[in-house]
């Protein structure tokens, strides 16, 4: 891809999830995922309804009259974009692949972020960390990320959570909000999910296709693993291969709820052929209703 079509691509890109961050996110975002704590901002008169544990009593014994200390939310903060680059993420049976949709995604959740005056990072995996953008704010920071997302291409096709939470613990010394998307298919990481869980604010966004999920019975069938490389042939017409298959699969996804529910971790899952949009407004909007 030259760097045209590239650039072509990161403004539609930018046209559509900017739109939605603008118009749909960045209230919800705001709700749900809280500043730091309350920072002194000033102080004034006493006002029917105030809160009388708000009195400032120095500065009302000074003028004789009730004055009170006003607070606000300390809003800045930091979003981590944690992004399964391996192999497995170049599938797609519909209009596009696994990969287009996370991009999407972590497009409209960096602007988002800066609507709200945030910082964003980013941090590309797959068995090992391949990218590490610090958080930044800003318009033009955010376009880098989403050129980041498109054009990338992996040293590996293998995938490894594990390594990529590890990572995270060990360069984010501040609790960050952390989105992880991938499709998850991989195990042996609860623990590390569970450290990072108790620092930062985890949510993992599972994105997969329909036929992540079952294969048809299409009769002897040459398929490529996109994270070993290697083609085998496979018997659909097997009942028995189609139901271990599916078996594996479902135990992959009980997996990933399990895990990140117990580390105390939010969870949204959604297919390439589903609307992420109405996905991640529910998910906030159940997040900031708590």
């Amino acid at each position: 891809m030259d760097t045209k079509e590239i650039l072509k691509k990161v403004r539609k890109i930018e046209i559509k999830t900017r739109r939605l961050s603008d118009h749909i996110f960045s209230g919800e975002y705001h709700s749900s995922f809280k500043g730091r704590g309350m920072t002194f901002s000033e102080v004034r008169q006493y006002q029917y309804g105030d809160d009388v544990r708000a009195i400032d009593w120095n500065v009302t014994a000074r003028y004789n009259e009730p004055y009170v200390k006003v607070f606000e939310e300390e809003r800045e903060l930091t979003m981590m974009l944690l992004v399964d680059v391996s192999g497995s993420e170049f599938f797609g049976t519909t209009q596009q692949f696994k990969r287009d949709t996370i991009t999407e995604i972590a497009a409209t959740l960096a602007f988002s972020a800066i609507q709200n005056n945030d910082k964003v990072g980013l941090l590309l995996f797959s068995d090992e960390v391949e990218l590490f953008i610090p958080p930044k704010k800003g318009k033009s920071h955010v376009l880098r990320i989403i050129r980041e997302l498109i054009e990338f291409h992996p040293k590996s096709t293998k995938t490894n959570i594990s390594e990529a939470l590890k990572f995270l613990s060990g360069v984010m010394k501040k609790k960050a909000i952390v989105f992880m998307l991938s499709d998850f298919m991989d195990d042996n990481y609860e623990q590390t999910l569970k450290i990072a869980g108790k620092k930062h604010d985890v949510t993992g966004i599972r994105v997969f296709d329909k036929h992540d999920v079952s294969i048809p019975n299409l009769g002897m069938v040459p398929m490529l693993d996109a994270e070993t490389g290697k083609t085998m042939l496979v018997n659909t017409a097997s009942k028995s291969v189609r139901n271990g298959y599916e078996a594996h699969y479902l135990k992959v996804v009980d997996y990933f709820e399990k895990s990140f529910s117990h580390s105390g971790s939010g969870v949204i899952s959604t297919r390439i052929d589903e609307s992420y949009v109405k996905k991640l407004l529910g998910y906030f909007k159940h997040k900031g209703a708590r």
